[in-house]
């Protein structure tokens, strides 16, 4: 069997279909897979570090700007339009699919569209609450949409093929224990342990606001670990705004990090993360059962991270805090509501664990391996 993945823009679009590549590998060694996604996406390198062939196409989105930078930049995106559907139709018939998934960002459009229209089953994946434009679009297209949460239905014009499959976690978020995790971090003592990160959009004025939240927590004594990570852009900020502020780390339990390289051991050692409400994070949180503070990033389109996050809020799994809402001071003092509440921490858990799919690389698998059989080939 024949099996494209077309996906990019970002690692929560890649990692879904990575997930289940390796699923189908695994219990079909002879299915072969391709990897169709932007030239100038970073899908490239994380697909072909995963070692699938991956096959680039000329596409680009959009700017929902007026500004002249952005004006070329949708005039090189409109020139493409002619380019892609014959590259597209150029994969379609050296690699003859039996089967098309496409996974997220602008990157998926042609080879599901131009893989719909001549006869191939496809199937998208929706990571996020709501469906983005790329999704929208080629709903009438496809034969199966698959979401992380059954709430998600109702932001669709054919609920009838809309599936309640969850968005895949990486195995190595339960490789150890919470304890084992703890220990390769060299945590002896008892003090729980938060973890704050934000990601780029909008990152410069939330680690602002974790600059006052570190000093509250020294003035505090210290009451928990802490592992922040502020981003290449903002990593040096950072520390030139804490000494201005007179704070210095050195023998604190703060660790001021530019990434956390780590994610899977420091998110399973966690008792409480503060985060942005991405798809792939909401996934992570919800699979861990990890109680957090969630201030969704405003700058997004559609607002899909507040509309995440409400989910997760409804069900009581986080406190939601706008950006327009938060400060240093409050996002520290609703860290030590819930640190010092270990029934209000368990109720969290608990939630959060009630809307996670453990399942969910399994539900996508037996969702698109339906759909081969089914197909008649038409001409492309």
């Amino acid at each position: 069997m024949n099996v494209i993945f077309t996906c990019g823009g970002t690692a929560g679009h890649v990692n879904p279909a990575l997930a289940l590549a390796g699923l189908m590998k695994e219990r079909d060694t002879a299915v072969n897979i391709l990897f169709v996604g932007s030239k100038r996406g970073m899908e490239g390198k994380l697909i072909e570090k995963a070692g699938y062939a991956f096959r680039a196409i000329e596409i680009d989105n959009f700017h929902r700007s007026f500004k002249v930078a952005d004006i070329r930049h949708n005039l090189h995106t409109a020139a493409l339009v002619v380019k892609t559907p014959r590259q597209a139709r150029t994969v379609l018939e050296e690699f003859k699919p039996d089967l098309i998934v496409g996974t997220g960002g602008y990157a998926s459009y042609p080879m599901v569209k131009y893989g719909a229209k001549a006869g191939v089953p496809t199937a998208v994946h929706e990571s996020n609450m709501v469906p983005g434009l790329t999704t929208k679009t080629l709903e009438p297209l496809v034969d199966k949409v698959m979401v992380g949460f059954e709430a998600c239905r109702q932001y669709y014009q054919h609920p009838e093929k809309v599936v309640v499959t969850g968005t895949p976690v990486r195995g190595d978020f339960f490789a150890c224990s919470h304890a084992q995790a703890r220990a390769k971090l060299g945590f002896v003592d008892d003090k729980p342990l938060v973890v704050s990160f934000w990601g780029s959009l909008g990152a410069a004025h939330m680690n602002e606001q974790m600059v006052d939240f570190i000093r509250a927590e020294l003035s505090a004594g210290s009451p928990f670990h802490h592992i922040h990570a502020a981003g290449a852009a903002g990593y040096s900020k950072m520390q030139e705004a804490l000494r201005d502020a007179g704070v210095d780390l050195a023998g604190t339990d703060v660790d001021l990090r530019e990434y956390i390289y780590d994610m899977p051991n420091v998110m399973r050692a966690a008792d409480l993360v503060v985060s942005r409400g991405g798809a792939s994070t909401i996934s992570e949180l919800t699979a861990l059962g990890m109680p957090s503070i969630i201030v969704p990033s405003p700058y997004v389109v559609n607002n899909h991270q507040e509309k995440n996050a409400r989910v997760l809020e409804e069900a009581g799994g986080i406190c939601l805090m706008l950006e327009s809402e938060s400060s240093g001071k409050a996002l520290y003092n609703a860290a030590m509501e819930i640190l010092g509440d270990s029934t209000k921490r368990e109720g969290m858990r608990k939630a959060m664990l009630s809307l996670s799919v453990a399942d969910a690389t399994e539900r996508i698998y037996h969702t698109v391996m339906a759909l081969a059989p089914k197909a008649e080939k038409t001409e492309i």
